[in-house]
């Protein structure tokens, strides 16, 4: 038996900081070897981080990667293992995204990425270039860094795999995976058994799965083994990567780490057969057909074999494991709480400051905020770097560390109730209880007393006095008393960052937390700079819906019973007067749903729905419950305040990303801000549509009528019968008939 040890990792690595990247690369392969692993795979671009983004456009990025690389290479770390490391690479004068095989102090290959992410948050294309020279290998001049440790001057570069004693090993780079034609396709079929994949993939609700059917259908229709490395946490940007290095064999999975984690360091090893490979590949005929008319892939021959001697003890090959997934309502809780608490740690800063209004949004910012304390306390025991981190962040003393969660969140998450006279004491309970539950420092404050000085201000400057509309105002003075709340609150919230740490004797500032769903966003149902305005954002890219289900998931399970309440009230602004016969209500305001909004958001980025299309595919969906006409005021009612609003995105908290509709137009969703708000192309098109629906609709309902009129066979028969004949009316005669 070719017997293998293999492993691959997940590091927490963050753009730019050479130092740590480097420190995390170098104890993930101790760590390997340390399990007895002959090969090790790490994540995408590891030594500079992954969201380095325009710093790849800078000399400085690739010579610091390669002095990381030279490090590791004048060290004994590479001895007798191979380990496969990202780093961004010049050959030619062009940058490439690329994996160097290293063994025994030396580089034996550096593959550069074929097909690179370029949608969505990807912009690979703007800093690399694909290899475009297919099964082909050249020389690449290295730096003076590297000759000096190795004594090399040139290593082979390009597409090629590496040919050991016992078997063949090759790479793939993150989005090859997710290639019509991946690159694995004809790996297999020139017989490389091992491929490694190291990657820069980020979070989205449910991702996980298809990433995993993925390698399981690349392996299963060809048999191999599928290393899967990849980032993990928030590198500096909005996305979160999750981890979840696994290891594949024939279609099964056998090994795989967590997905949502607080490490800086995970290492997953398993053993494999080989021999179970080529047994799996052998008795497929039309594997075997396929491979014999493969065009072949340049090789570099290495003297060295990866196989060792089978101990049935301690070498045995690891089964298969079934396979870990997270609900969509887990996936809220851990993933922003983990991209929250690296945040946090590296911003420096000592704590949040949450604006609780008793709502379903803020509400569930201040759970992901606890269910993260609940995870940094989990950790504190075994994790000396996370201990270190909260005794810093909570401001303990020596030797003291965090034992509960309510304890943790006291210290760190600030949260602060804004009331007016439109609040009710409704939300102020909620808010209240939320942040017991948590343990959050908790402040209830009315801020009427500044509304008014605005007011009084404007009267001084105008001579005008502002009313809410159901007092008799216009909208345009509804819209500006709402705005000034929102707006007041944003700054109160920043006054209390800066100083509540000074308040309670203690270092730093606090983070702003914004509370504005991906929903509302799109539609644009926000202030511009209001308490919806802060530093970062957990829950700008998950939709309204998600949150609902989250909540009721909250309750039970992260312990927090108050957010089923919360769940289960009507999500209202509260900034105008509440009165016998009206309550604000947020749907109602918005004109539209958020089961509606969310039905929009995904077909307008999903789908690429312009209104035209939105209408027509909503048409078909909405079938029997709305006409055609009403279809037509909805999509129109809703394009006219997404492109109003869409400058409000230009300003918005940076989010983290959930949600492959997000709006958020920095990174992820490029489209402009200044629209033709009427869009009278687009929206004559759909009047002309729903006149050709109305049309056929009325025809088909006058045949219809016709033929009721007309007397069934069966009738004719009667009348025959009776003998109470009625002559038929002819055109010589258009008379006949009548008066009868």
């Amino acid at each position: 038996m070719r017997v293998v040890k293999l492993a691959t990792c997940s590091l927490n690595q963050w753009a730019m900081d050479f130092q740590g990247n480097l420190e995390r690369t170098k104890k993930s392969i101790k760590q390997a070897k340390d399990a007895g692993a002959v090969f090790r795979v790490g994540p995408e671009l590891e030594l500079s981080g992954y969201g380095c983004e325009d710093h790849f456009l800078e000399p400085d990025t690739l010579t610091h990667s390669w002095e990381c690389l030279a490090e590791i290479l004048a060290s004994d770390l590479t001895d007798g293992i191979v380990c496969d490391i990202g780093l961004p690479v010049e050959q030619g004068g062009v940058r490439y995204n690329c994996r160097a095989y290293c063994l025994n102090g030396q580089i034996l290959l550096i593959r550069p990425k074929l097909y690179l992410a370029n949608d969505g948050n990807y912009r690979e294309l703007r800093r690399f270039s694909a290899w475009k020279h297919l099964r082909q290998l050249v020389e690449l001049q290295l730096p003076d860094s590297i000759k000096e440790v190795t004594g090399q001057t040139k290593v082979p570069f390009g597409d090629g795999y590496l040919s050991f004693e016992d078997t063949n090993v090759a790479s793939e780079t993150c989005e090859e995976l997710f290639t019509p034609a991946s690159p694995h396709i004809g790996l297999s079929l020139n017989g490389v058994e091992i491929i490694a994949n190291g990657s820069g993939s980020h979070h989205q609700l449910q991702k996980l799965n298809t990433r995993l059917e993925l390698m399981q259908s690349a392996t299963s229709k060809g048999g191999g083994v599928y290393l899967y490395a990849n980032q993990q946490g928030c590198d500096g940007g909005r996305l979160y990567y999750d981890g979840c290095a696994c290891i594949v064999v024939n279609g099964d999975v056998v090994a795989q780490g967590s997905q949502f984690s607080l490490k800086d360091i995970e290492v997953i090893v398993a053993s494999v057969d080989l021999d179970t490979v080529a047994g799996y590949r052998g008795a497929v005929s039309s594997l075997r057909e396929q491979a014999s008319q493969q065009p072949p892939i340049p090789f570099v021959n290495v003297s060295f074999r990866l196989s060792r001697p089978l101990d049935m003890l301690k070498n045995f090959p690891t089964l298969p494991i079934p396979i870990k997934y997270h609900t969509p309502q887990e996936e809220i809780a851990l993933g922003p709480a983990c991209w929250l608490w690296d945040y946090l740690r590296r911003s420096r800063a000592s704590g949040f400051l949450l604006p609780l209004s008793g709502g379903a949004d803020s509400s569930s910012v201040a759970a992901i905020v606890g269910c993260m304390c609940q995870l940094v306390v989990k950790a504190v025991e075994g994790d000396q770097q996370v201990c270190l981190d909260a005794v810093r962040i909570g401001n303990y003393q020596e030797k003291e560390v965090p034992k509960t969660a309510q304890e943790l969140a006291n210290r760190i998450l600030h949260t602060v109730y804004m009331g007016t006279e439109n609040s009710s004491e409704g939300t102020r309970s909620r808010a209240d209880r939320l942040a017991k539950e948590i343990g959050a420092s908790h402040l209830d404050i009315k801020v009427d007393v500044i509304v008014s000085a605005f007011l009084s201000l404007f009267k001084t400057i105008t001579g005008k006095t502002l009313r809410y509309k159901v007092d008799g105002g216009t909208q345009t003075e509804n819209l500006a008393l709402q705005n000034i709340q929102a707006r007041i609150r944003m700054v109160i919230a920043y006054m209390l960052a800066s100083l509540l740490p000074w308040v309670r004797s203690k270092p730093g500032y606090l983070l702003v937390l914004g509370s504005a769903n991906v929903d509302e966003g799109l539609r644009g149902y926000l202030t511009k700079y209001d308490c919806s305005s802060a530093d970062i954002n957990p829950i700008g890219g998950i939709s309204k819906q998600d949150l609902r289900a989250f909540l009721r998931w909250g309750a039970n399970n992260l312990g927090y019973p108050s957010l089923a309440e919360i769940e289960g009230a009507p999500p209202t602004a509260e900034l105008e007067p509440i009165r016998a016969n009206y309550t604000q209500i947020d749907e109602i305001d918005m004109g539209m749903t958020y089961e509606e909004l969310s039905m929009y958001g995904r077909l307008r980025m999903i789908f690429r729905c312009g209104p035209v299309s939105m209408f027509q595919h909503l048409c078909h969906r909405w079938q029997g419950r709305l006409t055609p006409a009403e279809v037509a005021t909805k999509v129109k009612d809703f394009f006219r305040f997404y492109s109003t609003n869409r400058h409000k995105m230009t300003t918005l908290t940076p989010s983290y990303h959930a949600e492959n509709y997000s709006p958020e137009d920095n990174r992820f969703d490029l489209r402009q801000f200044l629209y033709n708000t009427r869009w009278p192309w687009q929206f004559r098109r759909i009047d002309q549509l729903v006149k050709s629906v109305e049309v056929k609709e009325l025809s088909s309902s006058i045949l219809v009528e016709k033929r009721n009129m007309e007397p069934t066979d069966a009738e004719v028969a009667a009348v025959h019968s009776t003998g109470f004949g009625v002559p038929a009316a002819s055109s010589s005669n258009p008379q006949a008939g009548k008066g009868t």
